[in-house]
């Protein structure tokens, strides 16, 4: 969202590029563009797109709390700012550096499905095929069981230094006393009116003229939400997974409170809300020009769709120093592991996931082999085989690009103990399933389309890893990442826009790893995703570029990324942190995607000249 009242913003110019480290340089910001949001300084930083979300974090820190508590607090607050995109009735994921364990950890908060809901869940018995995507987006079917309160609890009471009520405290009052409404949050009502319209409970909230979008600069109020963050703090979650809130939950899945005609039910039940639980352990791990990389393991697939991508650009050598090949080879190794992913990747609790062999640098060799200077690869490709990872060896059954929403929001937390936290949280599309629960402020989540409603091209029943199931997870691309260097948080990052996270992700690390870019200017840099498809999507600044001439005569083809958060074609929207020397944080968020974020530090320091 656009930052409200936000300081006038440091600018850090880029370091001189060191000789052999030019990939994608070309695709710098020109002199005198927007820079993002930078805050530079100590005793910790919080970015997010939001100033409201990312003051409750500073807020929260300046008060003794630690990154998990700052990461609480910001992502509750964007429960109110961003509730399109983020809150109570969704999910996440949390990746963690404990300085004092000198570990990472994982917490798991991806929302499950009910156990009504099996792998033909989505088929309408009438017909024999799947319901249309546009019925099971704007419905009760497409809602899984909540795991942010969750994930909320279990960071706080684990690794937080402050109680969840403490947590929740700026984010209540946020809500009581309301938030201006901005370009990007009247875009996006606009653009979910007519879904907001069917629900008594929606319109009420977010359509208050008579059926119609707050105007630009009003107040919104949420009172509703105020009070269910209150009965959190107070009561603990079980409010929501064996109380009264979860009740409401339910019986709103199960008869959503449409206005005139119907919608699709879902089959949620108290039980299910009861056997929710996180899932807390270690990181995908992987290296990467001597780096050590942590993500997210499944049920997201970033962690290792990030890893392979950066295991296949190692195995092509060291950073080009023609930019034209940098990018060639961005966009070819993030072809090969979307191919991967989609073939292999889905709740391991449910299905084998190879993880240690996609992430292998004898898998990434294989598939590096298939990229060749002088042309790009086809699409779709067929997924390769780790047990076999010999060049050009494919699988079985290979898997076509899926279906996932673009919304979700991103935030990142560092401390003066040394924690660090990267973490995504999401009700899927822009407006979740477009429900809000009566009385409780908040939508829920239509996360269930994440999974395949049938088995896509190329796969079968038996081999597709991410049919629904009771109690499974659906494969997410959520990617928050931490970078470390000598053994000590270096960068952390990650970003919202569905599918494109991966490769948002993906090209920011190149940009200031193999590009010697400085991390606000790798976040601003024109953006491009290759997701194993015929096309690559790209920003205008790239469309206009003299590479995009360069790379379609190598046989790329390139069309514009589509509208996200707002009218204007864009991928992604990064919040990100780097450790300077001397221990300084430097907090970095968008310069104009979604409207502009907002970075900031506890105790500033001015830039060296």
């Amino acid at each position: 969202m656009v930052p409200r009242h936000l300081p006038r913003p440091l600018r850090l110019g880029a370091p001189p590029l060191a000789a052999g480290a030019l990939l994608l340089a070309a695709l710098s910001p020109p002199a005198g563009a927007d820079r993002p949001a930078i805050a530079l300084g100590t005793g910790g930083a919080v970015a997010s797109v939001d100033r409201d979300a990312t003051q409750a974090g500073l807020r929260v820190l300046r008060r003794g709390g630690n990154a998990v508590d700052a990461a609480v607090a910001t992502a509750a607050a964007l429960g109110v700012t961003e509730p399109y995109s983020a809150g109570i009735g969704g999910g996440g994921y949390m990746v963690l550096w404990d300085a004092k364990r000198k570990k990472a950890v994982t917490i798991d908060g991806r929302e499950t499905a009910p156990h009504s809901l099996g792998p033909a869940g989505f088929v309408d018995p009438a017909t024999g095929k799947p319901h249309p995507f546009a019925e099971l987006v704007t419905s009760g079917l497409s809602v899984g069981v909540p795991g942010t309160p969750a994930l909320w609890d279990a960071a706080t009471k684990r690794y937080g230094r402050n109680t969840l009520a403490q947590n929740l405290g700026p984010a209540a009052h946020l809500a009581a006393k309301g938030f201006k409404i901005d370009k990007t949050f009247r875009d996006q009502t606009a653009q979910n009116q007519e879904r907001f319209a069917r629900f008594s409970s929606t319109r009420k909230l977010f359509l208050p003229r008579d059926g119609k979008p707050a105007i630009l600069g009003q107040t919104l109020r949420n009172p509703d939400l105020a009070d269910t963050y209150r009965l959190l703090g107070r009561e603990g979650v079980d409010a929501l997974y064996r109380g009264d809130l979860g009740r409401d939950v339910v019986r709103t899945v199960r008869k959503p409170p449409v206005v005139s005609g119907s919608v699709l039910k879902g089959g949620m039940s108290t039980a299910d809300l009861r056997r929710y639980a996180v899932r807390d352990r270690g990181a995908v791990r992987s290296t990467f020009r001597g780096l050590d990389v942590l993500g997210m393991p499944p049920s997201s697939s970033g962690g290792i769709a990030v890893a392979e991508a950066l295991n296949i650009v190692e195995a092509q050598g060291a950073a080009s120093e023609d930019p034209v090949q940098g990018l060639h080879r961005y966009l070819e190794a993030s072809r090969l592991a979307f191919a991967d992913r989609s073939r292999w990747v889905g709740d391991d609790r449910f299905v084998s996931v190879p993880r240690g062999r996609l992430i292998s640098p004898a898998f990434a060799k294989g598939r590096a082999c298939l990229i060749t200077p002088g042309a790009s690869l086809s699409s779709p490709q067929t997924a390769g085989d780790p047990a076999n990872p010999g060049c050009g060896v494919a699988a079985p059954k290979g898997g076509a690009a899926d279906r996932e929403g673009p919304s979700t929001t991103h935030l990142v937390a560092s401390d003066r103990w040394g924690n660090v936290v990267s973490y995504t949280l999401t009700i899927e599309q822009t407006g979740g399933s477009g429900i809000v629960v009566p009385g409780r402020g908040f939508l829920l989540n239509n996360e269930m389309t994440d999974f395949d409603a049938a088995p896509p091209t190329g796969l079968t029943a038996d081999t597709d890893p991410n049919l629904p199931a009771p109690g499974k997870r659906p494969r997410s691309s959520m990617s928050p990442t931490i970078v470390l260097k000598d053994g000590k948080p270096w960068i952390a990052v990650g970003s919202p826009g569905g599918a494109t996270i991966i490769t948002t992700v993906l090209q920011t690390l190149l940009n200031r790893i193999d590009g010697g870019m400085s991390l606000p200017d790798a976040v601003a840099a024109p953006r491009l995703s290759q997701r194993n498809a015929a096309t690559t999507e790209a920003e205008p600044a790239f469309l206009a570029s003299p590479q995009r001439a360069a790379l379609e005569a190598l046989g790329h083809r390139f069309v514009l990324a589509p509208p996200t958060f707002s009218p204007d074609p864009e991928i992604g929207a990064v919040a990100a942190l780097e450790r300077s020397t001397g221990g300084a944080w430097q907090a970095v968020a968008e310069p104009a995607r979604r409207g502009g974020g907002s970075a900031g530090v506890v105790t500033p320091r001015a830039p060296k000249r």
